[in-house]
């Protein structure tokens, strides 16, 4: 087994700490902007930072058969995960939306087994049954907060699910297009489909104070531009299963800094959910003895040159992709 890649680590630490902060300007903005227009905001500066990227570094339109699979999930995963996080995280606090969205490794590893043909291992089902014990004592948590709790907890699901099925499309895309494009033009698409609520981001702007239009500007240029291109190039130089375990530590960094800087931590049957959550993608992940490797599939020696071939903005079988 090869060691893993230091500048691919390095790069997916970067990643890891500023999704994890990308759920606290969510959560601090959610009094002045909207769930689309801020969506809507941090794309369109995403956009732009990438935009002058790729022309600085010249690589132009992505390859024709990297396309389809940026436009959707392109949206899937700018547009309609942020969305729904967005607005899922004006009813829960931060640390229980990073709880919640990290059952999305468990729905791509199944997405994974069904659609790119990687099976369903037995400790995957198992992962999955104890991923999903765990989303029920997170719901069942928040349901003494009523409604607005609830649908909080449905919404960052709907995330999760966005999030993962984005992420499995996108998978074969880095075979045939660069980091910087499968990011840039994903960005793009996910503005393009959040442009209805553009009339209501004019709006917002307009009223918001100043520290709020930062965080989204924030959200635009570090947690999206930043932060989804070191991903990106992270598992283009290793596998999703090797990188995927950094993931894990996002919901812990996001608990602290909403403890540190808004005062708000989860309880502690929402924490036991959330660790529940956490098992079982650690379960699904779990290797059993040595054995000789065997390729997962014809992409894999294909990619062997450039990294690996389970190359994807966030793989199918670890949280590919979160994150936020």
């Amino acid at each position: 087994m090869s060691k893993p890649d230091g500048r691919a680590l390095a790069a997916a630490s970067v990643t890891v700490v500023l999704w994890a902060s990308s759920f606290i300007a969510i959560r601090s903005s959610a009094d002045y902007f909207g769930p689309g227009a801020l969506a809507l905001g941090r794309l369109v500066v995403a956009s732009v930072v990438l935009g002058v990227l790729l022309l600085v570094r010249r690589e132009g339109l992505p390859p024709r058969e990297a396309r389809l699979g940026i436009v959707t999930s392109g949206v899937l995963w700018f547009g309609a995960y942020m969305v729904a996080l967005n607005w899922g995280e004006r009813h829960v606090d931060a640390g229980t939306a990073s709880l919640v969205v990290n059952v999305g490794p468990i729905l791509m590893a199944l997405l994974g087994g069904w659609l790119l043909k990687e099976g369903f291992p037995p400790k995957l089902m198992a992962g999955m049954a104890v991923s999903f014990a765990g989303a029920v004592v997170v719901g069942l948590s928040m349901s003494g907060g009523g409604t607005s709790s609830l649908l909080g907890v449905l919404l960052c699901l709907l995330a999760a699910l966005a999030y993962a099925v984005g992420v499995v499309l996108q998978k074969p895309t880095l075979l045939h297009a660069t980091p910087t494009q499968v990011t840039t033009f994903g960005a793009l698409a996910g503005a393009v489909a959040c442009l209805p609520f553009a009339g209501e981001l004019v709006s917002q702007v307009s009223r918001a104070p100043l520290p709020a239009t930062l965080q989204m500007v924030y959200l635009g240029v570090f947690p999206t531009a930043l932060a989804f291109t070191t991903w990106a190039y992270a598992v283009s130089r290793t596998t999703v299963g090797k990188m995927g375990a950094t993931t894990y530590a996002v919901p812990v960094i996001v608990v602290f800094l909403s403890w540190l800087l808004l005062g708000e931590v989860p309880g502690r049957l929402t924490l036991l959910g959330g660790l529940l959550c956490l098992s079982g993608v650690a379960v699904s992940r779990m290797r059993g003895k040595a054995r000789a490797r065997v390729p997962e599939g014809p992409g894999e020696d294909r990619a062997a040159g450039r990294g690996d071939a389970e190359v994807s903005a966030a793989g199918a079988d670890t949280p590919r992709g979160t994150r936020t």
